[in-house]
């Protein structure tokens, strides 16, 4: 379906050029995870959705899989690593605070005098590093900006806490923003609660483990409740912005792409949304986990490889997590890869 999308104030307009993924290899079922949780496959599955999940071995480091993710995208898109001109790195899991993590990738990648920076925006991250590299390519400050999402989630949850470890698992997506002819991605709608800052948190800082490491490595925890509600409340108008700023509507969508939290989540939103029929909604989550700022690409990815979309059409991603802040924007997803036939 040909969509054209409003953008903003921009000099020109900015697209996704190319998609690339990166999943841990291996794969860790529901039994195997009750193995060190009290729980049962049937109430993972029911609450959540999730049937397996990919954790990462040692050698799949942050950097590494960022890195895999990225170098996939810029071969979808034709691009040589000496060509990008920015690379941005949404992760909340990178333990190395210095030098930021994107400028690792870069130097694997091989795109050496790239700028870069890493973004720290949860399960949002993706969608807010996705406006930032459009802004800078529509304003003229970038040709060619990589963008990735990726999270080894496994690095910063408990094992046995029964509330989390179920749902959070590793990987990495990553795209190439570029120069269009026409709209490729529109507007993004961003926000928060912050009255809803600590549904989402760590147990401890690392200065508090650094003072006494008895008392454990920090890890993720979550009032899973409250951020259920506030997701379903404040996900949905927003949701219902992003498709009105971009100049359409609804009936021009073929999918929705939204942070993959669970499948009970991403089903009520499509479900209040309520989206026209024809319109494919990712459940990723089911396979993947919750892979906080790489969820949305690896559900793009596997949306698009399923044969639920084609590329160009018209879709909704929206991000959403801990601060709690949401973002999101109406893209066309990305051409057939440039060396397709």
């Amino acid at each position: 379906m040909a969509v054209t999308l409003r953008t903003g104030t921009g000099a020109r307009s900015s697209r996704i050029m190319g998609l690339g993924t990166y999943r841990p290899h291996r794969e860790v079922s529901n039994t195997e995870l009750c193995e060190a949780i009290d729980s049962t496959e049937e109430w993972i599955e029911t609450r959540s959705g999730i049937i397996h999940r990919r954790f990462a071995g040692p050698a799949e480091t942050l950097r590494a899989m960022a890195t895999s993710a990225g170098r996939a995208a810029l071969a979808h898109a034709g691009l040589a690593a000496e060509q990008v001109d920015c690379v941005v790195l949404a992760t909340l899991t990178n333990l190395v605070q210095t030098p930021p993590g994107a400028f690792a990738v870069a130097r694997d990648l091989g795109a050496v005098h790239a700028a870069g920076f890493d973004l720290s925006g949860a399960c949002a991250g993706f969608c807010q590093a996705l406006a930032v590299a459009s802004d800078a390519v529509c304003l003229g400050n970038a040709e060619y900006v990589l963008v990735i999402g990726a999270e080894r989630m496994t690095d910063v949850v408990d094992p046995s806490d029964r509330t989390v470890a179920f749902m959070f698992a590793d990987g990495a997506g990553a795209v190439v923003v570029g120069p269009s002819e026409r709209p490729g991605i529109g507007p993004v709608v961003r926000g928060s609660d912050t009255s809803g800052w600590a549904a989402v948190w760590m147990s401890s800082s690392w200065t508090d483990f650094a003072d006494d490491p008895a008392a454990g490595r920090p890890s993720l925890q979550m009032d899973g409740r409250k951020v259920f509600r506030w997701a379903v409340d404040s996900v949905v108008p927003a949701a219902r912005c992003a498709v009105e700023r971009a100049g359409i509507g609804l009936a021009e969508l073929s999918a929705f792409i939204p942070h993959q939290a669970n499948l009970r989540i991403v089903d009520l939103i499509a479900d209040r949304l309520e989206l026209p029929s024809q319109v494919a909604v990712a459940r990723d989550a089911a396979h993947s986990g919750n892979t906080s700022a790489a969820s949305v690409p690896l559900a793009m990815d596997r949306l698009m490889r399923d044969g639920g979309v084609a590329p160009g059409d018209a879709a909704l991603l929206m991000g959403f997590g801990a601060g709690l802040n949401y973002a999101g924007q109406v893209v066309l997803l990305p051409p057939a890869p440039a060396d397709a036939d």
